[in-house]
């Protein structure tokens, strides 16, 4: 069966593509190696693998094309987008290890509900992490997911221009660079220099760190974001308790 690819986070007034994802459905569930055999055919920055449990339950499982991924935010909007369209739904609920992701569509917009990742100690900058980056660093966070990296200006993170080999000489594997944004909120580039990909376009998993760090930050619960990826992402953004509602448009690929 061939895969359904969509994008999500787009923008395309903005001449943002967001982020890609195939959606691969199965009757009952497939093997690991089945699954990064066929994410790796495929070569998508992630495919999203959708099978239904002995319950009933909608169970999914992410796989880049060189390893499977624990929280996919963009597969888990793309499997929501999905499932909406064949099963003429306004709203799905997908499970996967970590817990549940509530997914609604109308039109071409979708919302999706993630756990906030709050921010946890701060630490000093790796010297690689300096230099890969050859941006001015203000601050770097550790949390439960990647890293959360501060950067002085919006220009910085647009212009930065990683050298993914020195990145690679740290053994952190991916981090949030990110700075106040200058007509929106704020602004982020999402870096991955251990696997194939590495650099995110329109990143769910890094927002759901980036937007309670913003919200603190800024003191408002609404935020509008951009990841400046080559492809480029559109947020928005709301918190909700201890929860991230991200809000955008998603095109299906031809």
């Amino acid at each position: 069966m061939k895969p359904s690819i969509i994008a999500v986070f787009t923008a395309p007034e903005l001449g943002y593509k967001g982020n890609p994802a195939a959606v691969v459905t199965s009757p009952s569930a497939l093997s690991e190696q089945e699954m990064q055999e066929q994410a790796s055919k495929i070569g998508m920055p992630a495919t999203a693998f959708l099978f239904q449990d002995t319950e009933g339950n909608q169970q999914v499982r992410w796989f880049a094309p060189d390893e499977e991924i624990g929280l996919c935010g963009h597969g888990a909007a793309a499997a929501g987008v999905y499932l909406a369209g064949v099963n003429q739904m306004d709203e799905i609920r997908l499970h996967y290890e970590g817990g549940t992701i509530l997914v609604r569509v109308s039109g071409d917009r979708f919302s999706m509900k993630l756990q906030a990742i709050p921010t946890l100690e701060k630490i000093a900058p790796p010297q690689a992490i300096l230099d890969g980056l050859g941006v001015p660093v203000l601050e770097m966070y550790q949390t439960a997911n990647k890293y959360l990296i501060l950067a002085d200006s919006e220009a910085s993170v647009a212009q930065m221009q990683p050298d993914f080999a020195r990145l690679r000489q740290s053994d952190i594997f991916g981090y949030a660079v990110s700075a106040k944004g200058e007509k929106v909120d704020f602004v982020s580039r999402t870096l991955v220099p251990h696997v194939q990909q590495l650099e995110d376009h329109a990143t769910g998993s890094s927002h759901a760190l980036l937007v309670p760090y913003w919200s603190g930050r800024l003191n408002k619960n609404s935020l509008v974001s951009h990841q400046l990826s080559p492809r480029g992402g559109r947020f928005f953004a709301e918190m909700a308790g201890n929860e991230v509602i991200l809000t955008g448009t998603y095109e299906v690929e031809k």
